[in-house]
């Protein structure tokens, strides 16, 4: 049980905003690429709004409009790969919202559910922050969440509306921004140096599974190894 019974306000809401709009300026400038491409790929403006809102997943966003943008017809068969795909590819949430239960598990379901719908991977890194600093505010979750969500949608808008060019955005640097950002929270939430092992553990099983070629896998196995890993050591601690 935490030591501070959890909340639900407009304040928790706009301390997570605030820490979100740094976020979601790199989400805008992804967006934006996505809408471009989408654009592209014969969406108009409304459709690609809608995909992103329905949807809410860069990696399997832009995954699906490969296949489409290769002229695929789209068939029952292939509608199904693209709902398996979008599965796969976004299974590391399962995990997510387990870590995000002290807190959501607490609140409605309209609320803990609404807040989930908009979660990322960004503010889920931000929210795990806070939480290990003492905050107590769900709103906090859905504020963080809710910045970059707007700024993806603005960011689809813009680049489906400015579709005469569209730059690629590996190009740009702009797959890169999700990992650079992961590495600077996860930095930040070291305690001692045994976690070290944890991390090195969790790189080792996700390098093996994208060997293996099931990259979309590698965040949830290494999530789960990492895990794994983390409770036998403080189960540990706890005997001793």
């Amino acid at each position: 049980m935490p030591e501070n019974p959890i909340t639900f306000m407009r304040a928790g809401f706009g301390r997570g905003f605030r820490r979100g709009i740094a976020f979601a300026l790199g989400v805008f400038a992804y967006g934006m690429a996505f809408g471009l491409v989408a654009d592209q790929a014969g969406f108009s403006p409304l459709q690609a709004f809608l995909f992103s809102l329905v949807v809410y997943s860069g990696s399997a966003q832009m995954a699906t409009l490969s296949i489409l943008a290769a002229g695929t017809s789209l068939t029952a068969s292939i509608l199904w790969s693209v709902v398996a795909l979008i599965l796969v590819m976004n299974a590391r949430y399962v995990l997510f919202g387990a870590t995000l239960r002290p807190w959501l598990g607490q609140l409605r379901p309209l609320k803990a559910y609404s807040t989930l719908y908009i979660l990322g991977d960004g503010n889920w890194l931000m929210s795990l922050n806070a939480y290990e600093n003492g905050e107590r505010d769900a709103g906090f979750v859905l504020g963080s969440g809710m910045s970059p969500c707007l700024a993806w949608l603005a960011g689809t808008v813009a680049g489906s509306v400015l579709g005469g060019y569209a730059p690629n955005p590996r190009v740009l640097g702009l797959d890169f921004m999700l990992i650079a950002f992961s590495a600077a929270m996860m930095i930040g939430m070291f305690r001692q140096k045994s976690d070290w092992g944890v991390v090195a553990v969790a790189v080792v099983a996700a390098l093996g599974v994208a060997w293996l070629g099931s990259p979309a896998w590698a965040p949830v196995i290494a999530g789960i190894a990492g895990g794994l890993v983390a409770w036998l050591r403080f189960s540990e601690s706890e005997t001793t």
